[in-house]
């Protein structure tokens, strides 16, 4: 037992800080090959990054494993390219698969019954995407420069935004869960990506537990739910495979000032066997 806790101390730490490279960049270079993000969710970038800022500022607080923290800016960095990559290849909502892009995107047809204020992270232009992440940052650096200098008030601040970065990160697989569930596949989800999610859990769960450096019990907590969430994307991806999606694409953001002889229209590209027209672009399976 003392061999593999030693090596866990060493494997872990490694593994934890390039998987995010590793497992997100083959997922990068699969959606800019295929030129479409369609079957990707974007809250996947959204809660990674949230998630991996918060970890940063709950560091001077806390003072957890260093690996920890090297593993927050790894995924700073790959997120934020996967992020671009998703925006510039996002699919038209008439396009196959094209409102898997955008996750809880069945919140306008009543299937979840709430639709997100102000269409958050839904937005059509690359611009806000880029604004919110920018006032996120520099919203919790006026708060640390603020709240440091109390100690006081401070370790319980530290506490609060690692509490919700951690819990933020913890709920990464929920909407690739919805996604899959609703289009009944795991089509654009690569399977590297879901392999280093189960394999990383096994060696978070063995080293938080088993480690002699610092690991508050936030990561421990949220790191189990993840866990869980992980296991049920693994059932789905063994029920579903990588078949086509069965779910009727939906015209999620109709332009409501458009005027008609200016809005493209989604039925001219060519007719299928079965009499129905694919939208251009569209390969006919």
């Amino acid at each position: 037992m003392r061999f593999f806790t030693t090596l866990a101390g060493y494997a872990a730490p490694i593994f934890l800080i390039t998987s995010p490279i590793l497992s997100y960049s083959d997922q990068a270079v699969s959606m800019h090959r295929a030129r479409s993000s369609a079957g990707f969710s974007l809250d996947i970038p959204l809660i990674m990054l949230v998630a991996s800022i918060f970890r940063v500022f709950y560091y001077p607080g806390a003072k957890f494993d260093t690996a920890l923290l090297i593993q927050s800016f790894c995924n700073i960095f790959i997120q934020l390219i996967l992020l671009k990559i998703a925006l510039d290849h996002r699919p038209p909502p008439s396009s196959k698969g094209g409102d898997a892009a955008l996750p809880f995107a069945g919140a306008q047809d009543g299937l979840w019954g709430f639709q997100r204020p102000y269409n958050f992270w839904q937005w059509r232009s690359p611009k806000p995407y880029w604004q919110f992440l920018l006032a996120l940052f520099i919203g919790l650096t006026i708060l640390e420069l603020l709240l440091a200098p109390f100690d006081s008030i401070y370790p319980g601040y530290s506490a609060l935004i690692g509490y919700i970065g951690l819990s933020v990160e913890a709920t990464l697989p929920l909407p690739q869960l919805i996604a899959n569930a609703r289009l009944r596949s795991c089509k654009g989800f690569r399977f590297s990506v879901l392999a280093s999610w189960l394999v990383g859990d096994a060696m978070k769960m063995f080293w938080f537990f088993t480690s002699t450096s610092e690991i508050p019990w936030a990561f421990k907590l949220c790191g189990i739910f993840q866990a869980v969430c992980d296991f049920m994307l693994g059932v789905q991806y063994l029920m579903y495979g990588d078949q086509q999606p069965t779910m009727k694409a939906q015209q999620m953001w109709p332009p409501a000032a458009a005027k008609p002889h200016l809005s493209p229209s989604p039925y001219n590209g060519r007719q299928t066997p079965t009499g129905r027209r694919t939208p251009v672009g569209e390969k006919t399976i």
